[in-house]
């Protein structure tokens, strides 16, 4: 008996199908003899054609990725570039790639079923005019963005601090060098810019981009002007050529995409400048920008359909397995402004249906695509559904995002390793120093807010909120403007510096990353609010985020403030302050976002001061009343400790864990040490540790100067030397940091105390007798008196600067190498020493023996600061956003006996609690 098709599994197998026909009827509009060679050509190869599977991907193997790519441009060894490019090859994209998922049986049907379906599915496609009316109906039930312009982040906030890093450095970039490769004026920049690189242009299309949505979020007037330059260069380009063309990279390339010939991914340029010059429309009014991007799309339209017409679609959807970017997406955004049916058909045409199929299937085949030109093919299909009220492309979406979260991600909130997708629920042996390439936390971001705003689900806004802090905020480094990461390492014992890419530079560097990394640090306003049009109106608050917004169609203004979250009192404060015009306010709701990290247990809301009942973790509270200026609603979420398994099904992975603290994924300091074992604890606060606030200030640093240098006292891998002044953010300025311990309560002079490197809770610098190094004893030791030191005033006389002395060999020093005693031999070993009355004399000895120190250390603790219990040895455990150049694990292998709070939780329902005060 044959197998019964289901309906979904019936709309993904004729997917490709929908593709042709809706294409196919536009054009029919537009050129009507055109249209009708196509349906007859595409159903002679449908009924007649190869069945057998064939592979939808976007290139051949390595040459998917940019990395690769970038390799093989900037190489000198022709041979090697020729022998990589031979094997260059596109596999057709077909309907058999994603039919072989499906019924065989619905292909081994008579001619005259089959043509019946094709009949139907004709005339469905006939009533084509009327999507755009159930489209504006459905879109009335949508979440609406609220503008970047009427939000204003709080720049004392760590999401203003980004954001003011990332202005500083779009204003260091000169607009000359920006946009020499389309003029070839001035310098051009180096990097993935150079004039030789085939995918320059890029940046400029996100720097478009980025100061339009940067001047939305602050309205600086310097971005202002300077945007508007690129803007006219770009322009008077365009104009030049006469036909519509622009980019920094002759057609040629064109040419040789359409002839399916090796080139890197021009239309993944060319999807760049569209989006920036839409954004400029869009964001800042530039009506320019918008005549710029219409005669883009004209003249790649006609490129499209001159191969269509000279060859065949099929050969222009296997050009569509080189990366195309987001065109789908910006053809429809692009619809949705001017409303002119050729840039609908255009979007279609840049969907990739073989890619779209398999989902359109629910067949989890992501595995070896590479993870960043699929994306934004699934934003684009997002897009589609929203212009044409399609269901098929919302449900696409969501199988999407599910399966991406739940078999390919990691704890970040990310995606991707080498830049592809690896095979699902296998991550344990992927982690390493190219996981989560920037750009896909980028665009998952845009596939998560998509979902969010179309059906309310807490999973895509905890998702967003996860991603964001830990795969976006984590890819600066620090305050330093222009310097990013590629990608995110997440293997034990790594760094961010250490990746193959590293940081990036400011001049040198314009990866595919470093562009969404400038538009990702210019909106970070975009998801804070969400607004619900109707009768009476509504505003989703998704992020906690100190911020201020001009909520125009309710007549008020929300001033949120976020207090920063600290872990030694763990919740979540929240704040917002209700400012209005009496006269043009009126009822409406505010819903408050309850996350599914946190819990009912100390959790608090008010309205002035007049609790709130709150709804279970997973749900919103909604308070309906006429705002008043001064209403204040409150929010106190706990934030709790726990554990989440990488995703991997095998057994010998089972203990691989992740450990959060509410939504910050937490690191742990280490060159490689990962074990814990938690042994009978039924509780994760059992084996981890708030860091006390007190600590902070017990922080020190030591240090001398000698030879014009400054040195530090530092933990040498065990062993105590002095060593040169590090830079912030890396190892040694860990290393040169301690905590002094107290036994006793005494003053900082003339008292005892204790050393302990601040990455290595629980262990103390000891002694080892007279004329021997001092070392770092072990945490399972516990100290003893060679760990004490009784800390005087400098033996050099000079005003500030302590010496150590020993507990136990009274009149013996720690001795360093500042001055001229030790300094000849070379040896950068601290020793205690027990000077003779003669040695004691010499002013050389007494520079030796004096420290001058540094108050809070070399390196801080992060306010959210744990202490977790190792196998060997103990970890400090801080948010990964903060790290920089510092080696961490994300991971840990922790083993354990009892039942530890392991949370992978998944979408929570989101029905909220509603007030109404009015």
């Amino acid at each position: 008996m044959p197998e019964i098709v289901s309906e979904k599994e019936n709309r993904g197998l004729i997917l490709l199908s929908v593709h042709r026909f809706s294409l196919s009827l536009t054009l029919h509009r537009i050129e009507r003899s055109m249209a009708l060679q196509l349906i007859c050509c595409f159903l002679v190869f449908l009924l007649y054609g190869n069945v057998s599977g064939k592979e939808c991907t976007n290139s051949p193997n390595e040459l998917s990725s940019h990395t690769v790519r970038a390799q093989l441009m900037s190489t000198e060894k022709q041979s090697s570039k020729a022998h990589a490019l031979s094997d260059y090859h596109l596999n057709p994209t077909d309907e058999s790639a994603w039919l072989e998922l499906g019924r065989r049986e619905a292909l081994n049907k008579e001619v005259g079923i089959e043509e019946f379906d094709w009949l139907m599915l004709y005339r469905s496609m006939k009533g084509f005019g009327r999507v755009e009316v159930i489209a504006r109906q459905r879109g009335e039930d949508f979440l609406s963005e609220v503008s970047l312009h009427d939000v204003r982040l709080d720049p004392d906030s760590m999401y203003g601090r980004a954001q003011q890093t990332n202005l500083e450095y779009l204003l260091l970039l000169d607009v000359d060098r920006l946009v020499w490769s389309f003029r070839k004026q001035a310098e051009p920049y180096g990097g993935w810019e150079r004039p030789d690189v085939e995918i320059r242009g890029h940046f400029v299309g996100h720097y478009v981009s980025a100061s339009a949505q940067m001047w939305a979020s602050t309205h600086n007037r310097t971005l202002y002007e300077k945007m508007s330059s690129v803007i006219d260069a770009l322009y008077e380009c365009q104009k030049k050529t006469g036909t519509g063309y622009l980019s920094a990279f002759p057609p040629e390339f064109f040419d040789r995409f359409e002839a399916i010939k090796s080139v890197w991914a021009p239309y993944y340029t060319i999807h760049k400048i569209m989006a920036g010059l839409l954004d400029q429309h869009i964001l800042a009014g530039s009506v320019k920008a918008l005549q710029m991007v219409v005669w883009m799309a004209d003249y790649f339209g006609n490129r499209v359909k001159n191969v269509i017409q000279k060859y065949s679609i099929e050969r222009h959807w296997s050009s569509l397995n080189e990366e195309t970017g987001g065109m789908n997406d910006v053809l429809y955004r692009l619809y949705s402004v001017t409303k002119d049916p050729k840039h609908l058909v255009l979007a279609h045409l840049f969907d990739k249906p073989c890619f779209l199929g398999l989902l359109a299937v629910q067949a989890d085949s992501l595995s070896g695509f590479h993870s960043n030109t699929h994306i934004p093919v699934i934003v684009g299909a997002q897009m589609r559904y929203e212009i044409t009220g399609d269901p098929l492309y919302k449900d696409i979406g969501a199988f999407f995002m599910d399966v991406v979260n739940s078999s390919h991600s990691y704890a970040t909130g990310g995606t991707s390793v080498s830049e592809f997708w690896s095979d699902p629920k296998r991550l344990a042996d992927t982690l390493g120093t190219e996981n989560e390439e920037s750009c896909t936390t980028y665009n998952m971001l845009k596939v998560s807010r998509n979902l969010f705003r179309w059906t309310k689900e807490m999973a895509y806004a905890d998702y967003y909120e996860r991603a964001i802090l830990n795969g976006v905020l984590s890819i600066q480094r620090g305050k330093e403007p222009g310097v990013m990461i590629y990608m995110l390492p997440l293997g034990r014992g790594h760094s961010k510096a250490r990746s193959y890419h590293g940081w990036g530079t400011k001049f040198d560097s314009f990866w595919c990353c470093y562009g969404t990394g400038i538009e990702s640090f210019s909106k970070l306003g975009d998801s804070i609010y969400f607004e619900e049009k109707g009768t009476t109106p509504s505003i989703y608050v998704l992020q906690y985020v100190s911020s201020s917004f001009i909520w125009r169609s309710a007549g008020i203004e929300l001033k949120q403030k976020t207090k920063p979250v600290n872990s030694f009192d763990p919740y979540l404060q929240v704040s917002i302050t209700i400012s209005t015009n009496e006269s043009s306010s009126q009822i409406s709701t505010m819903n408050l976002r309850i996350p599914s990290w946190t819990s009912l247990d100390g959790a608090k809301a008010t309205l002035n001061d007049n609790n709130l009942q709150l709804p279970s973790p997973g749900n919103f509270i909604s308070v309906t009343r006429n705002w008043m200026s001064n209403d204040i609603v409150t929010v106190t979420l706990p934030l709790r400790l726990r554990m989440e398994r990488i995703q991997d099904d095998r057994l010998e992975y089972g203990s691989i864990q992740a450990i959060l603290f509410g939504p910050y994924l937490l690191a742990g300091l280490t060159t490689g040490d990962w074990d814990i074992n938690t042994g009978n604890s039924s509780s994760i606060s059992d084996w981890i540790t708030a860091v006390p606030a007190s600590y902070s200030g017990q922080l020190i640093s030591l240090t001398q100067e000698t030879n014009g240098k400054t040195l530090v006292f530092s933990n040498s891998n065990g062993s105590l030397t002095m060593e040169e002044l590090p830079i912030e953010g890396t190892n040694a300025a860990i290393h040169g940091t301690f905590r002094f311990v107290f036994p006793e309560k005494a003053a900082a002079v003339q008292s005892y105390v204790m050393l302990e490197p601040i990455d290595l809770p629980g262990t103390t610098v000891v002694h080892r007798g007279p004329n021997n190094g001092l070392a770092v004893s072990s945490s399972s030791i516990a100290p003893g008196a060679d760990a004490m030191f009784n800390i005087v005033q400098g033996l050099d006389g000079k005003h500030g600067t302590v010496s150590l002395e020993s507990s136990t060999q009274r009149g013996c020093f720690v001795c360093g190498i500042g001055g001229s005693y030790f300094s000849a031999a070379g040896n950068k070993t601290v020793q205690l020493i027990c000077p003779s009355d003669s040695e004691l004399d010499m002013m050389s000895f007494r520079q030796t023996v004096s420290f001058a120190p540094v108050a809070g250390g070399l390196r801080q603790y992060h306010p959210i600061s744990f202490v977790a219990k190792g196998v060997s040895r103990n970890f400090l455990l801080e948010p990964l956003l903060s790290l920089r150049d510092e080696t961490y694990t994300v991971y840990f292998d922790i083993h354990h006996q009892g039942n530890p709070e392991i949370d992978n939780f998944g979408r929570a329902t989101s029905t909220p609690i509603e007030y109404d005060t009015s």
